[in-house]
């Protein structure tokens, strides 16, 4: 595994009012992937390509407002699921026809997955659009929650919910490059280990897009 260079963040940044700012007032990219603008799981694996026009998608990027700071809500897949199975990932889903934008895909995804009521949820903006190997275009949509508030995740799809500190991910020093064989070929990607839970991926890569916005 190779840990990324990068600088350390200004701890006493990390209240919930500067966040949310950081985030409101960011510029980002909400188009298309192209070759030089949008993140996605060719950013470590260029000539990576998806034969086919991208679906869109949503994640809700939840940030909960803990006494003892800001955490992330992320959910452990169940391992029978036809796609991501067993991983780590945002509440989130394919966009159906009726949701009005990303927000409302986000929001509605959240409360079919992990039973939260929207009106627990303050939209505060988004990340970079990440462009998915399996050929969806996702907008990651953060959102802070302020407890108390409840969850009940759906059995059929959600084996567990957890949550991991901000400053975490806010340490450069637990950013990891790992690498896979995939179709014959090395695969890299961005994972952040975080005690048992193994988050890798594009949940990852999304998370890395959180950290490089709030240090930027």
């Amino acid at each position: 595994m190779d840990v990324f260079p990068d600088r350390e963040p200004d701890p006493t940044n990390l209240s919930r009012d500067w966040v949310v700012e950081r985030i409101a007032t960011a510029e980002r990219w909400d188009g298309i992937r192209t070759n030089d603008q949008g993140r996605g799981d060719d950013d470590l694996n260029p000539g990576l390509i998806y034969d086919g026009p991208l679906r869109p998608a949503a994640v809700l990027v939840p940030l909960v407002d803990r006494d003892e700071g800001l955490t992330i809500l992320l959910t452990v897949r169940t391992a029978d699921l036809a796609r991501h199975a067993g991983q780590i990932s945002f509440p989130g889903g394919r966009t159906d026809p009726d949701d009005p934008h990303p927000e409302a895909t986000a929001l509605r995804e959240a409360e079919e997955e992990i039973g939260l009521a929207p009106h627990h949820v303050e939209i505060v903006g988004r990340l970079d659009n990440y462009f998915v190997r399996t050929g969806f275009l996702v907008t990651p949509v953060v959102g802070v929650l302020t407890p108390p508030f409840d969850v009940a995740p759906d059995q059929g799809e959600v084996a567990e919910v957890f949550e991991v500190p901000l400053s975490f991910i806010m340490d450069p020093g637990n950013h990891e490059r790992g690498e896979m064989m995939f179709k014959g070929r090395p695969r890299a990607f961005h994972a952040m280990p975080y005690g048992d839970y193994y988050i890798w991926g594009a949940t990852a890569g999304m998370l890395r897009n959180l950290y490089e916005l709030l240090t930027a």
